[in-house]
């Protein structure tokens, strides 16, 4: 009767810690299982590649080129340089899946030019709006054309070098 009793007790509990996830995010269960990658190489400057953006941003944005690479878990990973105006540079580590227009950030960068884990790391979506431009920029134009990830890292960088689509861009900025 005891058994019983623990087993009615912890059902609940366990319903619950199976709904949420490693990732965050009701659907998490309808992707691939997530590959653990530690960050790549730290990136240099003779690796960026420019992200054209926005005229109106006050941002220059860069791919590290080494970095870029396509998973077999549906996500496309690279490294991601902010540069002020005045200079001051933001790195991140960063995952898009294509499917469902998600990012994710996986790390940043110290100014000692090593990473530091990101905390509460979990998949969100990737809003049309300007405080994301760069994300939308990357798997519009880039990484997802037509919601469909790139074959591989050489693609992803050849398509950087080329700069932004002709026909205006599909993220949106």
């Amino acid at each position: 009767m005891r058994v019983w009793l623990a087993l009615w007790l912890l059902l609940p509990l366990a319903a619950c810690a199976q709904s949420r996830g490693a990732g965050g995010g009701a659907a998490e269960g309808a992707y691939p299982a997530e590959l653990q990658r530690p960050p790549p190489e730290f990136p240099r400057p003779q690796n960026y590649l420019p992200l054209e953006v926005s005229v109106t941003s006050p941002f220059a944005f860069y791919v590290d080129a080494k970095s870029i690479s396509v998973g077999t878990d549906g996500v496309m990973r690279y490294s991601l340089i902010a540069r002020s105006s005045e200079g001051v540079l933001n790195i991140s580590y960063e995952g898009i899946r294509c499917e469902g227009r998600q990012f994710r950030v996986y790390a940043y960068g110290r100014p000692d030019n090593t990473w530091a884990e990101a905390r509460m790391s979990q998949w969100q979506p990737i809003p049309a709006d300007a405080r994301n431009a760069q994300r939308a920029v990357l798997h519009g134009d880039y990484f997802c054309a037509k919601s469909n990830m790139i074959g591989t890292a050489e693609d992803a960088v050849r398509l950087l070098r080329a700069g932004p689509p002709a026909h205006g861009g599909g993220g949106g900025y």
